[in-house]
């Protein structure tokens, strides 16, 4: 269940949005930007998201590890989604969340730019990941087609996993 902690404000439409109905398999997804893209994430490894709080450093963590939160008494990693794709670091702005994630049983932070909303993507509008390595493409679990945007669905298993990060 997706628990969304921020006090709502105009600007934060965290809605979910209803597509035609489509035969077949349907993936729900929380989607967020980062720098001009549109990211997803299956919204059951979501747990929830949160505004920007203080972030305690960590020493001779990897680059892409901005620290770590205390979130209800638990030490919760974050990890700067730019960084880890490689793309230059951003101003941190009142858009700015963090989205919790469980991977592999593994709890941990994404600092993404914006999130946008939850949406159903049928499966059929989903096309598999394009080749390559630019932009974080390893990461990628396909390209989700909804109403003119691209959506680039993120392997969390691959992004976040245990052997990819430390």
């Amino acid at each position: 269940m997706l628990h969304v902690t921020s006090t709502p404000i105009a600007n934060d439409p965290i809605i979910e949005q209803d597509l035609p109905d489509y035969s077949g398999e349907v993936l729900q997804v929380v989607s967020f930007d980062i720098g001009t893209e549109e990211y997803a994430v299956d919204i059951l490894a979501v747990q929830e998201i949160i505004r920007m709080v203080e972030i305690t450093k960590v020493p001779k963590a990897p680059y892409y590890v901005e620290g770590v939160i205390n979130l209800r008494g638990k030490v919760i990693p974050i990890i700067d989604l730019r960084l880890r794709f490689g793309l230059p670091p951003a101003e941190r702005t009142k858009e700015t969340r963090i989205v919790v994630v469980d991977v592999s049983d593994i709890i941990l932070g994404l600092i993404v730019d914006s999130v946008t909303e939850v949406i159903r993507i049928p499966s059929s509008l989903i096309e598999p990941p394009p080749n390559g390595k630019q932009g974080g493409a390893e990461f990628h679990k396909g390209i989700g087609r909804i109403n003119g945007r691209l959506l680039i669905l993120l392997d969390l298993d691959r992004l976040l996993g245990r052997d990819s990060l430390f």
